[in-house]
């Protein structure tokens, strides 16, 4: 058995790191100790999600151990055909989703962290509008779009984006594009992701 010790750990870091230990394992159990129910939540779909048995034992209020257990008969054809398709990921503003700014600020954070310690990667991110704040000097993701460029995915942001916001001085990763540029990346994936 693989004992993970997630307590501390913020929203989506035990999913990840559980779920890169069941990656590795042909069989067995993962059992990951953390520190609230939202991430006992999060860990029990994981496991609905990849067909595994699980079970959760509360220790306390504040502790609870989620043991997934994966067996050799799981088919892992729908993965397979997951890891082979190509996408784009289109980040549309440099948060995510409408309401409160900061909230929007702290999603977008995780959630391109969550891109990098995920498979498969994108093959290309495009940033256009204020998605474009991301890929210059400052960004609070800039080290993770550096790590995903450097696992080779193809980042391109909008220059007539940057030109409005007076950015192209600040611009530190990937290619300055053109429209033309950004819809034949779009037309030419197999599916497209966007995020607003």
């Amino acid at each position: 058995m693989i004992k993970i010790d997630a307590k501390g750990l913020a929203c989506p870091k035990p999913v990840i790191l559980t779920k890169k230990e069941l990656d590795n394992l042909d069989s067995g159990e993962v059992e990951t100790t953390v520190d609230n129910k939202v991430a006992v939540e999060n860990l029990s779909r994981l496991a609905k999600g990849q067909g595994y048995e699980y079970s959760v034992v509360t220790i306390s209020e504040d502790e609870y151990r989620v043991t997934i257990n994966k067996s050799e008969k799981k088919d892992n054809l729908t993965c397979e055909i997951m890891e082979d398709e190509d996408y784009t990921l289109v980040i549309a503003s440099d948060t995510m989703g409408g309401g409160e700014e900061e909230l929007g600020h702290i999603l977008m954070k995780s959630f391109m962290y969550t891109v990098t310690e995920t498979k498969p990667l994108p093959n290309t991110m495009i940033f256009y509008n204020s998605g474009v704040f991301l890929t210059c000097e400052g960004s609070p993701v800039l080290d993770d779009i550096e790590k995903l460029a450097k696992e080779g995915v193809e980042i391109h942001s909008c220059g007539t984006c940057l030109d409005y916001y007076n950015l192209k001085d600040k611009f530190k990763i990937g290619e300055i594009s053109n429209m033309y540029t950004i819809y034949e990346k779009i037309k030419e994936a197999s599916k497209n992701v966007v995020i607003r």
